[in-house]
């Protein structure tokens, strides 16, 4: 753990696990495409090996996603990288932070009403997810103080 509070927060767990996927993946499905016969009765053409690899390529890409989460902290606010967006909350804009119950990450409550999910600091972390959670409300009160 560092001792920068504003240091990014990524998922150690759920990093890994995708990093793994995306290249068993790849591997997974060049090894069908190379191995599949490409000629004969029922045989597959070159392209269709190729398509089949390219299927591994979108899945590690999806996979990808999942392992580049990140939230990262500023004095001004907080930069938050799910799988499919990006959003820049200001901390005046986070009413609470809750990381309980059945959520499987944090989510900021914001002022306005809406909800963020913030997919970095993810319960199956376990301790070091607590860590994380309270610095990122040590982060919001010290800013909004």
């Amino acid at each position: 753990m560092t001792d920068d509070p504003y240091a990014p927060f990524v998922p150690r767990r759920g990093r890994r696990v995708a990093v793994g996927f995306a290249v068993a993946a790849v591997l997974l499905f060049a090894v069908l495409a190379f191995v599949v016969p490409t000629t004969g009765l029922l045989g597959w053409a070159v392209a269709d090996s190729v398509l089949l690899f390219g299927v591994g390529v979108l899945i590690a890409a999806a996979m990808w996603r999942f392992a580049a989460l990140s939230a990262t902290p500023s004095p001004s606010g907080l930069v938050v990288r799910n799988v499919l967006l990006t959003r820049t909350v200001a901390w005046r804009d986070v009413r609470r932070v809750r990381f309980a119950g059945g959520d499987p990450w944090v989510v900021l409550d914001l002022r306005d009403g809406d909800q963020l999910a913030v997919m970095a600091v993810q319960k199956a972390d376990g301790d070091y997810a607590m860590a994380q959670a309270q610095r990122l409300v040590a982060l919001m009160q010290v800013a909004q103080s």
